[in-house]
């Protein structure tokens, strides 16, 4: 994998270096080449011949928007006409070949870059993002290298079209390829403290509308009639937790590269109802009183922990939130700007943790 040389980049690619060859050389191998992405965003069939978003497009929204400095964003997906999305792991979604997902992003009412990925082949994705021009007629395909700083976003600070090797990173270090379109992001049983939450616009899928449709095979009717949700009764812990596995847990998960690490934030759909006492979530499990091995600057290295019951100025995860340093920020691409409402939802949470952490409720 190439080291870009940017040096406020150096530290973070090095962090994912190794997540991301672990994930790629993990893939099954194919013979049949990927068709390469269009050059224009107008080609990838985002849009009909009007220049409006083609009908066959269908409009989701995750409920734990992932942040990316506060941009404005607007999802699609399309799968081949009666093709199905294999839940036979409902935590690992597999999809059909020809299924086409993008992502728009706004700044100030402008769009700015919208990414695509497409299955081209069983064992094939196409990642592509395009950079829209300044009339905003279309949107043109990026380097693989990507673009940096072609729009400010706050003083100082500017936004940078991903490389390709970024996307591969994130993408296959989660157990499904797809981030953001999953039972708990697709729940019906929204969160109302959910950070940035979003409006369901009209049409939008959610696990009741796939299932009406019969587009989950096996059927999976209870993902209808009992909606995933984080398993935690106070509505400060359901909204931190839920933010950490969309924003933290597509790598910080117990599948993929780093699963070594034993920390796992993702939640964890299958154990939704499959016990009569509810089974504790992974976050408060592997966070909660755990040492880390990053250590909170500053104070003794044995009083740090991952999350410090009812200590956020010694738990690391708020302080790696805060940080936009390339060496301690999380996550580390993505982001120059700190999530400041979602910090002070999860400082919230580490203050409301009691003296035994690890017990359940």
């Amino acid at each position: 994998m190439r080291i870009r040389k940017s040096i406020t980049r150096i530290a973070a690619v090095l962090v994912w270096a190794a997540c991301a060859m672990t994930a790629i050389a993990s893939m099954e191998p194919t013979d049949v080449k990927a068709p390469a992405a269009p050059s224009r965003l107008s080609e990838t069939g985002l849009y009909d011949a009007e220049g409006v978003i083609d009908r066959r497009n269908l409009p989701f929204v995750p409920q734990y928007p992932l942040w990316t400095d506060g941009a404005a964003k607007m999802r699609w997906i399309r799968m081949p006409e009666g093709a199905t999305i294999d839940v036979s792991d409902v935590d690992s979604w597999r999809f059909p070949v020809g299924t086409k997902m993008w992502k728009e992003f706004a700044w100030g009412g402008r769009k700015v870059e919208t990414r695509m990925i497409w299955k081209a082949a069983e064992n094939d994705w196409v990642f592509a993002t395009y950079l829209w021009a300044e009339d905003q007629s279309d949107a043109t395909l990026a380097p693989e290298r990507g673009i940096a700083n072609v729009v400010e976003i706050g003083r100082g600070k500017r936004h940078s079209i991903p490389a390709t090797e970024d996307c591969h990173a994130c993408h296959q270090s989660s157990p499904s390829i797809v981030l953001g379109f999953n039972a708990l992001q697709l729940s019906d049983d929204r969160d109302p403290l959910a950070p940035h939450a979003e409006p369901l616009p009209p049409g939008a899928l959610t696990l009741r509308t796939l299932t009406k449709a019969g587009r989950l095979y096996p059927p999976r009717p209870d993902l209808a009639s009992v909606p995933p949700r984080i398993r935690e009764s106070d509505p400060v812990a359901r909204a931190a937790i839920g933010y950490l596995s969309a924003n933290c847990g597509g790598c910080h998960n117990d599948r993929g590269p780093l699963a070594r690490l034993g920390l796992v934030l993702q939640h964890d759909a299958a154990q939704d109802g499959a016990q009569s006492v509810p089974a504790p979530e992974p976050a408060r499990v592997t966070s909660v009183d755990a040492a880390g091995r990053y250590s909170v600057p500053g104070i003794p290295v044995d009083s740090s922990r991952i999350v410090a019951p009812g200590a956020p100025d010694r738990s690391a995860l708020l302080q790696r939130m805060r940080s936009r340093r390339p060496s301690s920020q999380m996550p580390p691409l993505g982001t120059v700007i700190p999530d400041s409402e979602a910090a002070e939802l999860v400082r919230r949470w580490i203050e409301s943790l009691n003296a035994t952490p690890r017990d359940h409720q």
